[in-house]
C-alpha cells in the first residue's frame, strides 16, 4: 500500500483517481474504518455507504464494501445520495457512513467523506490519521465470515425528515430556479421539491460527473452565470445553486445577484436563535463581522471555530449549539445530528421568503452590512514563506491585531482579512472584508501583491 499522505487531507480523503485513489485504497481504507470504529469500543454491526455521480465512484464505494465485510461487519448500501443524504442515513439508522464524493473538485477526483454513527465528523484527531495509518499497514480478513451487503433507499425518507423540519410552511407559492451542476442535486431535489408548493425550474439535474455545463462549484461567480440569468429570465423568486456532492448551497436574489453565504448564516440564526431564544451559534473565522453580531442583537451566544467541517461539527456537539454556518456555504443544523445540509438551508429560505409579501433582496438587506472580496485562490510556491512575509508586513502598522487560529487573520478597525492553506488542493485562501468598498479593495491587492509570485 503506497503513502496516503497526500490524498488523505485534515477531513476527508481526497485524491487523483486512480493515480492517487483506485479500488485497492478504497478496499484499504474500508477494512482500517472498521477495525478504528471497533479499537474505540464502537464495534459496528454495519456501515452505511453512497456515492455521488462520478463514473469512479460506484467501483470505489464497492471496494470499500468489500474492506468492510472483509471485517465480519455487513455493508446498507444507499447507492446514489448527496453527501447531506448519507449522513440522513447515518442518523436514522445510528451506524456509521461513508461518502464517496469529490464534491466540487474536476472530474479526475474522487474522494471519501467518513463520519461515526449518528453522522459525527472523523476527522485527523478523530479517527482519520489512525485510518491512515493502518490502511498503509494492511489488513487481512478476519476469520469467521464476510458480511453482508444490503441495498437500502432512503431518499424519500430523506425528503420527508427535511421538509418536516422547516416551519413555518410558505403561504405563498413561489418560484424557484434550482441549479444541480450536473450534480447531486438532480438526485434529491426533485423528490424535496415534490413535497412543497413551488414552481420549480431546473438546470442541470442530469447527473453527469464530467460536469459538462459547469463546475458543480457555486463558491466561484461564474459558476453562477447560469443560475443569475435563469432566474432573471423566468422572473423567479430565488435561485439556488448546489455543489457536487448537493451538502453545500447558495442563493441568488430575484435580481440575479448572488448572496453571501455569511448573509444566509445570519437569516438561518434569526430564525432559529427567535424559537429557542440564548442558544449558541457557530460561525467558522472567515464569515462576516455581521454575523456574531446579529446573533448578539438575537440574544444568541457567537462561538467562533476554524474552517471545516469536522471542526464545526465537533463544536457543535461539544456546545450544544443550534446552528451552525461556514463562509463557504455549508450550514450545520443541531437537529440533523450536527450535520451539514445545503438542502435544509435552502428550505430555510424558502420558508422566510414565502411569509414575507417582498422580494428576497429586502428581507436579506438587514443581513447584509459589509463589503466582501469573496474567497480568492492563489496558488503560491512556499505558502508558509507567503503567509509570514504578509504577517511581518501588517502585524507591526497601529491599530492592527493578528491570531493563528486558522491560517493568519488580521484585523484593522473596520476591515479584516483572513489568509489560510487549502485542505484539498495546493492554494492559499484570501478572505478580506471591510465597512467600504475601497478600502476592501485596497487590503484585498496589498495582501495578493505580497503573496504572488
Amino acid at each position: 500500500m503506497p503513502d496516503l499522505a497526500t490524498i488523505v487531507k485534515a477531513y476527508d480523503i481526497r485524491g487523483v483517481v486512480p493515480e492517487q485513489l483506485d479500488e485497492g485504497v478504497a478496499r484499504a481504507v474500508g477494512a482500517a474504518f472498521v477495525r478504528v470504529l471497533s479499537s474505540a469500543g464502537d464495534v459496528p454491526t454495519a456501515v452505511v455507504v453512497g456515492r455521488d455521480m462520478r463514473e469512479s465512484s460506484g467501483p470505489l464505494a464497492a471496494a470499500f464494501a468489500e474492506g468492510v465485510t472483509g471485517q465480519g461487519a455487513d455493508v446498507v448500501d444507499v447507492g446514489l445520495a448527496s453527501t447531506d443524504q448519507l449522513y440522513f442515513a447515518s442518523g436514522s439508522l445510528s451506524l456509521p457512513g461513508a461518502m464517496f464524493t469529490a464534491s466540487h473538485n474536476p472530474a479526475r477526483y474522487n474522494g471519501i467523506k467518513l463520519c461515526r454513527a449518528g453522522a459525527a465528523p472523523v476527522g485527523q484527531d478523530t479517527g482519520l490519521a489512525q485510518v491512515r495509518a493502518l490502511a498503509e499497514s494492511g489488513l487481512p480478513d478476519v476469520p469467521g465470515g464476510r458480511g453482508t451487503v444490503h441495498s437500502r433507499d432512503v431518499l424519500a425518507d430523506y425528503a420527508a425528515h427535511l421538509v418536516g423540519l422547516v416551519r413555518p410552511v410558505p403561504t405563498r407559492r413561489l418560484k424557484v430556479v434550482v441549479d444541480a451542476g450536473n450534480g447531486m442535486a438532480g438526485h434529491t431535489a426533485p423528490e424535496v421539491f415534490s413535497r412543497l408548493d413551488v414552481d420549480l425550474v431546473p438546470l442541470f439535474f442530469a447527473l453527469d460527473g464530467t460536469f459538462p455545463n459547469h463546475e458543480a462549484n457555486p463558491i466561484e461567480p461564474e459558476n453562477l452565470r447560469d443560475l443569475s440569468a435563469a432566474v432573471v429570465e423566468h422572473r423567479a423568486d430565488v435561485g439556488l445553486a448546489f455543489d457536487g456532492d448537493a451538502d453545500r448551497c447558495f442563493v441568488v436574489e430575484e435580481t440575479g445577484r448572488a448572496v453571501s453565504p455569511s448573509v444566509l448564516t445570519g437569516l438561518i440564526a434569526t430564525r432559529l436563535l427567535r424559537a429557542e431564544p440564548g442558544a449558541l451559534v457557530i460561525h467558522n473565522l472567515i464569515t462576516s463581522r455581521a454575523v456574531p453580531e446579529i446573533i448578539r442583537e438575537e440574544g444568541g451566544e457567537p462561538v467562533r471555530t476554524r474552517v471545516g467541517h469536522s471542526f464545526i461539527k465537533a463544536r457543535m456537539a461539544e456546545t450544544g449549539a443550534v446552528f451552525g454556518g461556514e463562509h463557504s456555504g455549508h450550514f450545520y443544523f443541531r437537529d440533523f445530528w450536527g450535520a451539514d445540509s445545503g438542502m435544509l438551508a435552502a428550505l430555510h429560505v424558502l420558508s422566510a421568503l414565502g411569509n414575507v409579501p417582498g422580494p428576497l433582496s429586502s428581507l436579506l438587506a438587514p443581513y447584509d452590512r459589509y463589503v466582501a472580496s469573496g474567497e480568492v485562490n492563489r496558488e503560491v510556491a512556499d505558502v508558509a514563506a507567503a503567509t509570514a512575509t504578509v504577517r511581518e508586513t501588517f502585524a507591526s502598522r497601529p491599530g492592527v491585531g493578528t491570531d493563528t487560529l486558522d491560517g493568519l487573520t488580521v484585523s484593522g478597525s473596520d476591515w479584516w482579512f483572513n489568509l489560510r492553506p487549502s485542505n484539498t488542493e495546493p492554494l492559499l485562501r484570501l478572505n478580506v472584508e471591510a465597512a467600504l468598498a475601497g478600502t476592501m479593495e485596497k487590503i484585498r491587492d496589498e495582501v495578493l501583491a505580497l503573496v504572488t509570485v
